[in-house]
């Protein structure tokens, strides 16, 4: 953290001069355990904010100005606009995602009086797959709150908005999870959220002899331009083609029993498919919860395997990368559990793997991947961490 910060401090210096009076903060990136894709289908996801993130180094102005500057991406230079013109610019560019955060604050009356200067640096690799929007976007909640003494916002404010402002300025339909993650996540513990009611708990994850594995695949994707959202779509027309008989807002609603007594309604063979994920995957979430609390880790593992299994065959938001390495781990003797994370179509998988196969894993999985696939993956053992925060 002191070298992540050195850099954002030392780069405001030099493109923005004096660093007298800038404040410094942090906003987690997230890894999803288990209950892909059904946050948009209001059922269950089990996510945990990780010690990677965003840092920030902000500065308020005394005009209508907004300055932000990325260490990540140091050649688009500082990239200026106006409190008075703040509309999706369509280009894709990173800074559209601290400006639909700016946007979606003025939406609901809170107006910034003038403008501030930002430069971020985030330690998530880029296309990971372990929500460095969604990360930035809390990011940027949390700075404009403190700077500008929004104190009646909640965290779990913060993380609405940062989904209101992904959906509608950048126009990337994602669920709450991957903000909710980042803006309420607690050392040590994953957040078990009903996305239907938005009631959580928390859930000390004590993995006493495993570590938590994160692989990434090095394929970047981008979601708003994958089929990320034709999915919501056929999933919606899913639960239009159920509810000619049902009455349900949700395909989270249903159990697995009631959804295969009500699965003929669903007319496209696609859009079935689709339905079959959610729901199971809901339920999986339910009883991979509950396993981790039985302190029953191979049925946490063996969840996880059958959520990548649909995630690949049901869902199809996997991708050859990730199948590589998910299936290569299910052989290792010492691997509980391992599955893609995230949107899919790319990122990373997510293993728990006992302390003694960690070596293995990395160095047998890192060959054959590179073998298989060209390039090699990259390994990172996880740090379960907190929440946002000023530094």
């Amino acid at each position: 953290m002191k070298e992540q910060l050195e850099i954002v401090k030392k780069t405001f210096g030099e493109v923005f001069g004096d660093t007298e009076g800038v404040r410094f903060f942090f906003a987690p990136g997230r890894v999803n355990l288990i209950g892909e894709h059904t946050d948009y289908n209001g059922g269950h996801v089990f996510p945990c904010a990780i010690s990677l993130g965003t840092y920030a180094a902000v500065k308020r102005r005394q005009d209508r100005k907004i300055r932000f500057y990325s260490a990540n991406f140091a050649a688009a230079g500082a990239i200026e606009c106006s409190l008075d013109e703040l509309v999706p610019s369509g280009t894709g560019r990173w800074t559209d995602y601290p400006l639909g955060v700016v946007w979606a604050f003025a939406g609901r009356g809170y107006l910034l009086p003038e403008g501030f200067d930002m430069v971020i640096y985030g330690d998530i690799p880029s296309g990971s797959g372990l929500s460095s929007s969604a990360s930035l976007e809390v990011l940027t909640g949390y700075v404009l709150r403190t700077l500008y003494g929004f104190d009646d916002l909640t965290n779990q404010d913060l993380a609405l908005i940062g989904q209101y402002s992904e959906n509608e300025f950048n126009g990337m339909k994602c669920g709450i999870m991957d903000q909710f993650a980042s803006a309420m996540g607690k050392e040590g513990n994953a957040i078990f959220l009903d996305t239907n009611t938005m009631e959580y708990e928390y859930a000390p994850v004590e993995l006493e002899g495993m570590k938590l594995l994160i692989t990434n695949t090095n394929k970047k994707h981008s979601l708003v331009d994958s089929e990320y959202n034709l999915r919501r779509q056929q999933c919606a027309q899913a639960l239009a083609d159920l509810n000619t008989r049902l009455a349900i807002g949700a395909l989270g609603e249903l159990s697995i029993e009631e959804y295969e007594q009500n699965k003929d309604l669903i007319g496209d063979e696609i859009c079935r498919r689709r339905a079959k994920h959610a729901v199971y995957e809901n339920q999986r979430t339910i009883e991979a919860v509950e396993a981790l609390r039985a302190n029953d880790i191979e049925r946490f593992g063996q969840l996880m395997n059958a959520s990548h299994v649909s995630l690949r065959d049901d869902y199809e938001t996997s991708c050859p990368e990730a199948d590589i390495l998910a299936e290569e781990a299910w052989k290792l003797p010492g691997v509980l559990g391992s599955r893609i994370t995230g949107g899919g179509f790319g990122g990373c998988t997510v293993s728990i793997v006992k302390d003694e196969a960690v070596e293995e894993f990395i160095s047998r999985i890192g060959r054959i991947y590179e073998e298989k696939v060209g390039y090699p993956a990259s390994f990172y053992t996880l740090e379960i961490g907190g929440g946002p925060r000023e530094l």
